[in-house]
């Protein structure tokens, strides 16, 4: 996470998800997942409608390998901590990026179904 606070352009963001997936693969063990705060604040600031869509695709990435580890369970417990980076990005979301979040919300946020409505409140 150290990783992010030195990025001073979009690749050292791609980087550094890049090395954040790999962390979280490696512990896929776990359900629960330590410093979420601070890790769905960085997904948020790389979900920035001024960076590429490269940055996007690499944090949808992210996001995908986060909700496969924590559960349905503990995603709808912690969803308000991912749709705030998650859900204003479809607004200003490039076409390449569009079909990858879309496919996200119906993977991971539509089986939640009335889980979902304090979020969207």
């Amino acid at each position: 996470l150290r990783n992010f606070e030195s990025s001073s352009e979009w690749a050292d963001l791609i980087s550094s998800l890049g090395k954040l997936n790999k962390a979280l693969q490696s512990n896929l063990r776990y359900s629960l997942l330590p410093r979420r705060l601070l890790i769905s604040k960085r997904l948020a600031q790389c979900l920035h409608p001024a960076l590429p869509s490269g940055v996007h695709l690499k944090a949808l990435e992210t996001y995908e390998i986060i909700f496969k580890i924590v559960g349905t369970k503990w995603l709808a417990k912690d969803l308000f901590l991912y749709s705030c980076g998650l859900f204003p990005l479809l607004a200003h979301a490039a076409v390449s990026v569009r079909p990858v979040l879309l496919a996200l919300y119906e993977k991971y946020f539509l089986p939640l179904q009335k889980l979902l409505l304090p979020s969207l409140q």
